[in-house]
């Protein structure tokens, strides 16, 4: 028997074929020997593995972790359907949408008895980077990790990111933030000189990410690209007092913690319309 740790926020179906790839079974015959009829064809990351009440107990069993623990590793393990079934019974589901992303390969390996070096996850913004073997994977569409040894900011990002989560308005201030640095990357303002260096950096220690057709290295990258302004500019917005403030005081703290001269958006500018319309 071996037992198989969970990654944090693993979809269902990859912590399954992971612990079939560790008994040298295919995923329909571990979950045939576990008692569970399967229905259907997937794989992930572009279908996820429901399986219902019954089913979550028999792979607990064999995985010989409490089912509880296991449904809090793992984050879409669905088993409050037809809890009444006496059948232990998994189907595949396609996803359009939240599908997810690589997981960093020597964590992996690590928690799989060196038998895999692939996991899919649904990490939260804030596990965006693996800060110990600098690896990230921001895009479902990357078939690998991208490697961030050449942009140490982004590991300095992700401990900033640690501390910004003690804070209350964290959440929201994070969501804000990142709506405005997406738009200012796909608009390229106010920072598109150093996210087209960033870029250039990863790009260059990941040429793999030109092998990957269905999108741009620019866009699989974007969340990675612009993820130190992001959590600069969700810290300062904690800040901010909770009442209405000159707007051109507030501009001119944000491009000093941004590390610019001056910051001067039109007034469609999400920042700007944030900063008149939004009461802190």
């Amino acid at each position: 028997m071996f037992r198989v740790r969970p990654l944090p926020a693993e979809a269902t179906a990859s912590y399954a074929q992971r612990l079939a790839d560790v008994y040298q079974l295919t995923l329909p015959q571990l979950l045939d020997g576990a008692g569970i009829t399967l229905h259907g064809h997937g794989t992930p990351p572009s279908a996820e593995l429901h399986l219902n009440h019954n089913a979550c107990r028999h792979l607990a069993a064999l995985a010989r972790i409490p089912l509880p623990h296991l449904t809090r590793a793992l984050p879409r393990l669905a088993h409050s359907d037809d809890a009444h079934n006496t059948e232990a019974a998994g189907r595949w589901k396609q996803l359009e949408a939240e599908q997810p992303v690589l997981a960093c390969t020597l964590c992996t390996l690590h928690h799989s008895h060196g038998t895999t070096d692939t996991a899919w996850v649904h990490p939260p913004p804030y596990r965006m980077v693996c800060p110990r073997h600098q690896q990230a994977a921001p895009d479902p569409r990357l078939t690998s990790t991208v490697h961030t040894w050449a942009t140490p900011e982004l590991v300095a990002a992700h401990h900033a990111h640690q501390r910004l989560l003690r804070n209350p308005r964290a959440a929201t201030a994070w969501t804000t933030a990142r709506a405005i640095t997406t738009r200012w990357y796909d608009h390229q303002q106010h920072l598109t000189h150093r996210w087209h260096t960033r870029l250039n950096q990863l790009y260059k220690s990941n040429p793999h990410l030109a092998t990957t057709g269905s999108a741009s290295p620019a866009l699989l990258t974007r969340d990675l690209v612009t993820y130190p302004e992001t959590i600069t500019l969700a810290r300062t917005l904690t800040t901010l007092p909770n009442r209405p403030h000159r707007t051109d005081d507030t501009l001119t703290l944000i491009a000093c913690q941004l590390g610019l001269t001056r910051l001067t958006p039109n007034g469609h500018d999400p920042l700007r319309v944030f900063l008149t319309h939004t009461r802190h």
